[in-house]
């Protein structure tokens, strides 16, 4: 997938079927409407498109507004979003940086600037409830209407619904933030998962005899916090068990040399040996919380933190090995 940064530096292929939207999460209606995208393409003998936002539109207003509370938790990275919309086989996809002159588009300019001559649209796929433009001013009849007059096609998908749930990025967000994860998976078809390259931390982990794998969670505000129960894919052949924590870690110091920022540090359960301390670092891994354990909670003192992290780990062999036994069971059972 080709990946651009703003429509004026993208070099797209001759007229596109585009979709619209911020698709953080990538979950199952997002699914299910860019395969639409891509039947669309195809038929058509053009590239599929998404034009999405960095960062998010509420993102942006709740800082020109000085509210960051009406900032919405961010599901996935930047990097995670175009690696799923990558997997579901689009091939273009455009970044645009939500700033305040693309905020004060207005719609006809929207479709004029961006639409027709920025991205050559032939076709624009949009979900139900979409709506662009300044003070969102354009709706899918006024799209419709522009479309028949610069000559390209309009549609638009319903929402998409798992068991009478709207599938939709806020759904996600509330699992994660209830730690509900299967709940979670059912939605984005897929485990919660988090990838990113190793980086450097304190190195507090390691003096406590309990190593970790840090990731840069690049959002301040990630839908999901607490301690889980995880796999580490990306380090060798079979993913990896591990026990992680996400968030700021409250019983460190915010002036530590991650500066407070918010990160995945996973621990890995069974370590080969034969890698040594080093092995992870800058390698690029994919974790995926399967299970949370608790919130994240503060300690006092090196010793109560190195006991927790006994217990979480402790705790996390216990799923597993419960994880185990069920699926044994279930085996056994399919052979009989």
């Amino acid at each position: 997938m080709k990946v651009f940064r703003g429509v004026q530096h993208a070099q797209l292929a001759p007229g596109c079927a585009l979709t619209i939207g911020n698709f953080d999460g990538v979950h199952r209606g997002h699914q299910a409407m860019l395969a639409l995208l891509r039947a669309e393409a195809a038929q058509r003998g053009i590239h599929s498109c998404v034009l999405t936002f960095e960062p998010h539109p509420r993102d942006y207003f709740a800082a020109v507004t000085g509210q960051p509370e009406r900032a919405p938790a961010r599901i996935a990275s930047v990097r995670d979003k175009l690696l799923d919309l990558a997997h579901c086989g689009i091939d273009q996809a455009v970044v645009m940086p939500f700033n305040a002159q693309f905020a004060a588009l207005s719609p006809q300019s929207f479709i004029t600037s961006v639409l027709r001559d920025g991205l050559r649209a032939r076709y624009v796929l949009v979900g139900d409830d979409f709506r662009f433009g300044a003070q969102r001013a354009g709706d899918y009849a006024m799209l419709d209407d522009a479309g028949q007059a610069c000559g390209f096609d309009v549609a638009r998908m319903n929402s998409y619904e798992v068991h009478g749930l709207r599938v939709s990025s806020s759904a996600v967000r509330e699992a994660l933030s209830q730690g509900r994860m299967a709940d979670a998976e059912r939605l984005l078809g897929h485990p919660y998962r988090i990838s990113g390259h190793v980086v450097h931390g304190r190195k507090l982990g390691r003096e406590l005899g309990f190593p970790t794998l840090n990731l840069r969670f690049a959002h301040w505000k990630p839908a999901a916090s607490g301690i889980f129960v995880v796999q580490v894919h990306g380090l060798a052949d079979a993913p990896l068990a591990g026990v992680a924590n996400l968030g700021v870690r409250p019983s460190l110091d915010p002036t530590d040399v991650n500066g407070g920022r918010v990160l995945l540090e996973t621990h890995c359960l069974d370590w080969p040996a034969a890698w040594g301390h080093d092995h992870g670092y800058g390698k690029l891994i994919r974790v995926e919380l399967l299970h949370k354990l608790h919130d994240e909670l503060r300690y006092d003192g090196l010793e109560a933190l190195e006991r927790g992290i006994s217990r979480d780990r402790d705790a996390a062999r216990a799923y597993f090995a419960s994880l185990y036994a069920r699926t044994h069971r279930q085996t056994t059972r399919d052979r009989i």
